[in-house]
């Protein structure tokens, strides 16, 4: 099978993260870089690799089979756009776009010009998530009742200092960290119906949250807790959890996701399973059975870049489609609006 001609758009630290791993893998070449800064093209020198300072010159040099997007939020929407119009395999990386309306004018143009659109919600692609939503649909939890979910973290200040936006509206954990939270919790239970959301910026006392605390309801009926900060000395968030990303300190005994269900609870990343055994009495005066669900940890930035591999090749479909990456948007939406109305939000 042919190597897919794959170009990255964007050469900032999550770029240079896909640039890693299209150059580590067997199934695709790195055949350009695309960036405007004077960095970039150091960068791209370094690497012996042609260099674009904007997308014109990538298509009209027709070097690639495929694109990823690691560009600021604001160029998603028109990058991908002008990529699909030419016929290419995209990969954008979350939020798919800055807004919903510019969301929707995308899934609408994917839909009409049938393109290969690929959102970078990375975590879809991990085998926890994939053995969480295997364990929910499979039944062995019963009937799904509720989620307890956290993602709470400490953000240093030079993290604030470098990037002075991620102190004002839109920079906060909501749309940051929040979004693959979001992902996550539709895989695992499906589509969320309603929210009601608090925020707090009294820790930092920036212009934008560094706590929130969320509820949701899923078309289910269940429905999931969620705390929120980056302001939090805590590892309870899933970078220090699932030994996914060595970048980050991690702790083999804390989970941020407990899943609950009529027959048992799953604990998630270290998949700790605890229920009733068939055929014996439901009740809490009733001991539980303990059990560990085998697990194999592998990159879901490198399990991406696979699929997106397929999907450029027509073997697949989309896992975390346009309109996927549009609802969860779509969630983060209802959720400030949730927060500045203090009322439950139906979507």
């Amino acid at each position: 099978m042919s190597q897919v001609r794959i170009a990255v758009a964007g050469c900032g630290l999550i770029g240079r993260e896909h640039i890693a791993r299209v150059i580590a893998s067997d199934r695709a070449e790195l055949v350009a870089t695309i960036d405007p800064t004077p960095e970039a093209a150091g960068y791209a020198q370094a690497l012996g690799c042609p260099h674009f300072t904007d997308l014109d010159g990538l298509l009209e040099a027709n070097l690639a089979d495929a694109v990823i997007l690691a560009t600021p939020n604001h160029l998603h929407a028109p990058q991908a756009a002008q990529l699909v119009e030419a016929g290419l395999t995209v990969l954008v990386e979350k939020p798919v776009t800055h807004s919903l309306e510019t969301a929707q004018v995308l899934v609408d143009l994917v839909a009409a010009k049938q393109g290969r659109v690929l959102v970078g919600h990375h975590r879809a692609h991990s085998p926890i998530v994939r053995e969480a939503k295997r364990i929910v649909e499979d039944g062995t939890l019963g009937r799904l009742v509720g989620i307890q979910g956290s993602a709470t973290f400490y953000k240093p200040e030079h993290y604030f200092e470098a990037a002075p936006w991620r102190t004002q509206k839109g920079g906060g954990p909501i749309l940051i960290n929040l979004i693959h939270e979001i992902g996550n919790l539709r895989q695992i239970a499906g589509e969320i119906e309603a929210v009601e959301a608090l925020s707090s910026n009294a820790t930092r006392q920036f212009e934008v949250e560094d706590t929130a605390a969320i509820l949701f309801r899923f078309t289910s009926g269940a429905l999931a807790t969620f705390l929120l900060s980056d302001a939090a000395a805590a590892a309870r968030s899933w970078e220090q959890t699932s030994q996914e990303n060595p970048s980050y300190s991690t702790y083999e005994d804390e989970d941020c996701y407990v899943i609950s269900g009529t027959q048992g609870t799953l604990s998630v990343p270290t998949m700790r399973i605890k229920r009733f055994a068939d055929g014996t009495e439901r009740s809490w005066w009733k001991e539980l059975e303990c059990s560990v669900e085998p697990l194999k940890r592998e990159d879901p930035l490198v399990l991406q870049l696979d699929h997106f591999c397929d999907l450029a090749l027509g073997l697949s479909e989309p896992r975390v489609s346009a309109f996927d990456g549009m609802q969860n948007l779509r969630v983060v939406d209802a959720i400030e609006r949730s927060i500045t109305s203090g009322k439950l939000v139906t979507l």
